[in-house]
C-alpha cells in the first residue's frame, strides 16, 4: 500500500520517515519529495508498505503524531492524476 505523508518538517529525510513507519511493519520505500530546482524538501512524501494491515496500522498510529516538530497528515495515497497537455486555447502545432 502506498501512503501519503504530509506536513513534514523540512528536516525530515527518507531515513527518518522510514524509521517512523518501521515501528508498524516492513517498509519497502520511504521518500521525501524534493523541489527539482532547489533540492529542498517540499514538505510531503510517500511510504510504501507491502502488508496492508501494517500500512493501515501506521496510518492510524501516525496521523496527527508529531515527528521532527510537526504533526503529520497521513493517509492512503490517491492514484496520480493524469496530466493534460499544457497550454490554453492556442495549444497545438500552429504558431503565428
Amino acid at each position: 500500500m502506498k501512503i501519503y505523508v504530509g506536513n513534514l518538517s523540512f528536516d525530515t529525510n527518507g531515513e527518518s520517515l522510514k524509521a517512523a513507519f518501521s515501528a508498524f511493519g516492513e517498509v519497502s520505500t520511504a521518500d521525501v519529495v524534493a523541489d527539482r530546482d532547489t533540492g529542498k524538501s517540499r514538505g510531503f512524501g510517500f511510504v510504501e508498505m507491502p502488508v496492508q494491515a501494517a500500512a493501515e496500522a501506521a496510518i492510524k498510529g501516525l496521523n496527527g503524531k508529531e515527528v521532527d516538530g510537526r504533526a503529520l497528515n497521513v493517509n492512503e495515497a490517491r492514484p496520480k492524476a493524469e496530466r493534460s497537455e499544457r497550454g490554453g486555447s492556442y495549444s497545438g502545432s500552429r504558431r503565428w
